[in-house]
């Protein structure tokens, strides 16, 4: 099915001025040097960071390329696929189903897509899934085959794929990261609010916003500035370009809510602002104190969650926790979380895209590069380098 573009030019005249004026934006002492490190050391072939406090922008920098054989320098209006990005984005939509009454994220998944009562778990017990462990990756569900996921024009189609493949494990004994579940969150939204996911959140949340550049959809002319992804090379000395991923962005796929949003930081660093500020943004509120919390507290006990649940990254996974769409540092560890508070939430994205909200120190970091086979992105040199510069430029303050 085709869907309409939502972004039109009127929209973007609309744009909060403060984000208007990229070559006077202020800029965070270290960061460029920082990022161009890593452009010279062929880690990326360039990024845009931004550090946000609730009112102000700290920190709006473009460096390197967007495009490297063309010389397209990074800029405030590249657009980037930011993946898994989007995940908190599904969790606030639920939330906002749930501070109207229409939902309750402890409700079984069944009660809103009803071919899941009839799910059983690898013991044979009914499953009784919840929405809550949809979004926390404990649910155990089952992924969808990439044939038939291919196959699928909506987020209704995948329904019964997901309920085709068997379950992973009992709900609730583990964590493990889990596409489906979160697709399914998204597909709730829609039954729940009438309207196709990518329409209630440029309806409630996108254009309410001012991020007028996040889209599932991009136009041929979004696309034309979209920036190019690159791989380091096999023999590990420099970057070549990479295509698109071809399973997202096009108007004939679902919109979904696991990784396929296209944005910039400028706008992502709007929605974190909304987060900074107790889920208000310019006198607006979009989630109350207590949704809140169920992204920002962890929802998964003493589970091992997260990247780093190997020796290569540290064994981190207990000093992390989930909550709905969203990963919450509980204790700082060397490396990426070292200058982050307990109580840091955020997400990154496949191709290297990081956003951390950090409440104790009251500021947000946004960083958007293209780089697909990072070993870990969540734990990249560039996410390490970027917000290390950028605290200690703002502890320089």
């Amino acid at each position: 099915m085709l869907r309409p573009v939502l972004i039109t030019s009127l929209l973007l005249l609309a744009t909060s001025s403060t984000w208007t004026a990229f070559a006077k934006a202020p800029r965070l002492a270290g960061v460029e040097t920082a990022m161009e490190g890593m452009i010279a050391r062929n880690e990326i072939a360039g990024a845009v960071t931004v550090v946000v406090s609730k009112n102000k922008i700290l920190h709006l920098e473009g460096s390197g390329f967007a495009d490297v054989a063309t010389r397209r320098p990074m800029t405030a209006d590249t657009l980037f696929w930011i993946a898994s990005m989007t995940k908190p984005i599904t969790g606030t939509a639920v939330l906002m189903l749930q501070d109207e009454g229409k939902l309750k994220v402890s409700d079984p998944v069944a009660k809103y897509l009803p071919e899941f009562a009839q799910l059983r778990t690898p013991s044979g017990k009914p499953a009784n899934l919840t929405i809550a462990q949809l979004l926390t990756h404990t649910s155990g569900l089952g992924e969808a085959s990439a044939p038939a996921a291919q196959a699928a024009r909506t987020l209704a189609d995948l329904v019964p794929i997901w309920l085709a493949a068997p379950m992973q494990y009992e709900p609730g004994e583990q964590w493990r990261y889990t596409q489906s579940g979160i697709n399914a969150a998204a597909r709730i939204v829609e039954v729940v609010s009438g309207k196709p996911f990518d329409v209630f959140l440029s309806e409630r949340l996108f254009r309410p916003l001012g991020m007028v550049r996040t889209t599932f959809y991009p136009t041929s002319a979004e696309r034309a500035g979209l920036a190019t992804a690159y791989q380091k090379k096999a023999e590990g000395s420099g970057l070549e370009a990479v295509p698109p991923r071809a399973d997202y962005g096009q108007p004939d796929r679902p919109p979904r809510g696991n990784g396929g949003l296209y944005s910039t930081a400028a706008d992502y660093a709007r929605f974190c602002q909304m987060l900074l500020n107790g889920g208000r943004y310019h006198g607006k509120r979009y989630l109350s104190a207590a949704a809140l919390k169920y992204l920002t507290t962890p929802q998964t006990g003493e589970l091992p969650v997260g990247f780093f649940q190997n020796d290569t990254f540290g064994q981190h996974g207990l000093k992390y926790g989930w909550g709905l769409g969203t990963c919450i540092l509980k204790t700082p560890h060397s490396g990426v979380a070292s200058m982050l508070s307990p109580g840091t939430y955020g997400h990154g994205g496949a191709w290297g895209t990081q956003a951390w909200i950090d409440p104790v120190k009251g500021v947000a970091y946004v960083l958007m590069v293209q780089r697909s086979n990072f070993p870990n992105s969540d734990a990249s040199e560039v996410r390490r380098v970027f917000q290390e510069s950028a605290a200690q430029a703002l502890a320089g303050r």
